[in-house]
Order: structure tokens, then sequence, then C-alpha cells
């Protein structure tokens, strides 16, 4: 029914209540104060043994960081590595040639990753890395990383990523970023902040913080935008912002609701729920360039949570037109209809499509609990993933391994990840407030 999906838009509404307060900052990018800590929830039955050996670095070289131990969380952080503790490795070796295999694999490990830091003439550092197989003695992969101090830890991360790849057949997504919201204090004081830190909820930093709800954040194409609704002038509207500098500006403050901005593939355009001053929500497309909006759906059901199919030539969404919420599919072009994607559960809603175009991430109801699954469009068979209450949000990495969402620990808001294939999960936790609305970014240039 109509009402239905009313009152899931009322309950998030109230979720994020606020009231009237101080002024809002925009910050490009320092340090936020809440970090996200990982506790991993579940792993595949046998992860890979490997041995991340500590990265050699000359005397005069203090990196600030520990580029192996970032690697090793990362790999064991994603459930399907397990690693060799430090007190248990036979040497310390920096190269490949400086590795016994026999030695490696008596002591557990199938593979092993060694590197070293190297400081540049320019002032950066290079990190080089082998990953080893001890079963044959093979090196598998060898390369280089440059940066400036400061990038040490995306370096750290693209060397996980490597490693991921080479091993599991999956390009990795640790050197990836998320965007998510933070809710801290009680109404009316409560304090919302739009952070943006790496995939391993590392390094955050604060985009935006304001004394009013900020919602649905969404990333650009090329990762260098961020969209997003804000209530800070008392009112939906939905802003653009440029990550690295901070710049924003407002793309629509029209009567009634402003909602659910969702990038085109090619950065140009956004998908909106708009609803007019009778408050009745449609699908809209914005072109960014010359603000022309054209309108994709006009049903007096409700239509909204719009999300781009990855040849922008369609778009789903969930609307109630049925009598329960549900989601379809409608081409861009003009005189469209809609087709129906999702049957068997009375609630199926905020549709997201995997990189590939092969399953549809959803919120269902599950046995009287909300909770996270994909839909193969190919087969039309569904998994559900998720094991909460409450799950919402669902955001795929862009890799289309994993998703990230948001779920209700106890009464307070947190982040999990959990593979398509529901094997390998773990849980994000703030150190402060909670944690909602989460949207993984895409590959990094």
């Amino acid at each position: 029914m109509r009402e239905v999906l009313a009152r899931e838009i009322a309950a998030r509404r109230e979720r994020r209540s606020w009231v009237a307060a101080l002024a809002l900052v925009v910050l490009a990018a320092p340090a936020a104060r809440a970090e996200l800590q990982i506790e991993i929830t579940s792993g595949v039955r046998d992860p890979v043994p490997i041995a991340v050996v500590p990265f050699a670095a000359p005397a005069a070289v203090d990196p600030g960081l520990d580029v192996a131990e970032v690697v090793q969380h990362d790999l064991e952080g994603s459930g399907r590595f397990r690693a060799l503790s430090r007190e248990r490795m036979p040497s310390k070796p920096a190269r490949a040639d400086e590795v016994n295999a026999a030695s490696w694999k008596a002591a557990g490990s199938d593979y092993v990753v060694v590197g070293r830091l190297t400081a540049l003439d320019n002032g950066s550092l290079a990190v080089d890395f082998d990953l080893v197989n001890t079963l044959t003695g093979a090196r598998v992969a060898t390369q280089r990383f440059v940066g400036g101090a400061g990038a040490l830890r995306n370096a750290a991360h693209r060397v996980s990523d490597v490693v991921y790849q080479k091993i599991l057949g999956v390009r990795g997504a640790f050197a990836t970023r998320v965007a998510y919201v933070t809710v801290d204090g009680e109404p009316p004081t409560q304090r919302y902040q739009l952070i943006v830190a790496d995939a391993d909820g590392a390094n955050a930093h604060l985009i935006l913080e304001s004394r009013f709800p900020l919602m649905s954040p969404a990333w650009s194409p090329d990762g260098q935008w961020l969209a997003y609704v804000s209530f800070e002038t008392k009112h939906s509207a939905v802003y653009v912002q440029l990550v690295r500098t901070g710049e924003r500006r407002q793309v629509s403050a029209r009567a009634g609701v402003n909602g659910a901005p969702a990038w085109s593939p090619d950065g140009k355009k956004l998908a909106l729920t708009l609803g007019g001053s009778g408050g009745n929500p449609d699908i809209y497309v914005l072109d960014l360039a010359t603000q022309d909006l054209t309108r994709i759906t006009d049903d007096p059901s409700i239509d909204t949570e719009p999300e781009w199919a990855p040849d922008g030539r369609s778009l789903y969404f969930t609307s109630d037109r049925a009598g329960s919420p549900q989601i379809y599919q409608i081409g861009v072009s003009s005189g469209a209809h809609p087709k129906r994607i999702t049957f068997g559960a009375n609630y199926n809603a905020r549709p997201r499509v995997s990189p590939d175009g092969s399953l549809l991430a959803m919120v269902t109801l599950d046995n009287g609990n909300y909770r996270i699954a994909v839909l193969d469009l190919a087969s039309g068979a569904v998994r559900i993933l998720s094991h909460g209450r409450l799950d919402e949000s669902p955001s795929f990495a862009p890799n289309g391994a994993t998703l990230i969402y948001s779920e209700r620990e106890g009464s307070r808001g947190a982040l999990a990840m959990v593979s398509t294939d529901g094997l390998t999960g773990l849980r994000l936790r703030s150190t402060q407030g909670e944690v909602q609305e989460p949207a993984w970014g895409p590959f990094n240039p």
C-alpha cells in the first residue's frame, strides 16, 4: 500500500529529525574526530595462508607508517586471508630472491609478501614489493608505487589490491574511499557530519558539518564530487561538492521534496526524487550544465530512490504503484514505460546496481526484518546477505565483490560490509556517535 512506503519515508526522516539551530560548516579536508574500527564478523572456511613481512627501510627513512601492517590488515579484513604472525616468521627478507620458499611453506604460508622503502632524490618515497608463491617459489607479482610520505597509506592499499587480484582473480578495492554520515548528540543539539575515509575506515576526513540533517551522499563517476541532501535552509535541497577543495553549489531546491541524488555514468546528470508543492514524489533527471529538468515518471504513486543502469539508458527506482514498495526499471527516453523487477517479498526498495550490471542490491523484508539482498538480474534468484533487523542503504564496492550498508547495533547505527556471495563480513564501528548512509566511491585514477 502507498501508506507503507510513506511510513518508511517518515521513519527515515524521524531518525534524522532536527530542530533548526546553528550554521553549517564546509571543510575541504581536515581530519575528522571519529574513526571507524573494523570487527570481522565472518570469513571463508579456508582462508588463504599468507605472510606479510615488515618492509625494509634505510635508517634515514622514517615513514611513520608500518606498510606491511596496513597490507596485512587489509587482507585479513577481507575475510579471505589468514596472516602468519611476525613471531612465527622464519626470516625477514626484503626481496623475492631472498625468500626461501620451503621454509615459508613449512611455517604454513602459501604466499609471502616482501617489500622495501626507498627515499628518492626528489623527496618522494618508493614502495617496492614482491609476491612469492611458496609452493612453486615463483614470483607472482612485483611492482613499485611512488609518492610523498602523506600518500604512503594509499600505496599500502595499492599493494593489497595487487595481492588480492593476483591470488583471488578479483580486482582489489582497498585503495578506494567511502563516504558516510555520522550523527552525534541528542535532539535538539545533534551534529551531522559528512565524512570521507579509506575503504578500511582509516584516514577519515570531514567534508561537511551541520546542525541540520545530511542525507543520501552519492559519488560522481570520477570520484571528485559528492552529491547529497541538506536541510540547512529548513527544507530539503540537493548540493554537489568538490571533495578536494570543498567548493559546493546548490543544484535543486524546488518546492516540496528534493532527494535521493544519483549521478549518471557520464557524470553530467543527476537523477532526483522531486515532490513538488503537491508532495507526490516522482523521478526526474537534471542536466547539471544547463539545469534542464526531464520528468521520467508521472504516476499518483510514490516513485523514489533512482539508480542508473551502468549503460546510462535506464533507471531503477522504488515505487508503491502495485500496492507495496517494489523496484522498477524505466528508460530515460521520452515515452518509456516502467517494468517491474522485484517480486516475492512485500517490500523491496533502495535499488543499487553492481558495476557490471549483473546484480541488483536492495533492502528487502525478510521475516519481519529489513535486510540487504542481491537479485541476479539474469536468473531472478535472490540471495539475502545480512542478518540484522534494520539494515539499509546498500552500496557496491567498485569491484562488485562487496557491499557496504548501515545497520542498527543496539540503538546506534553502524556500518557493515558483506561479500556478494555472503561468505565474508565485517562491521565498522564508530568511535563517536552513530554512522549511516554509506556510499562506496569509484576506483581512484
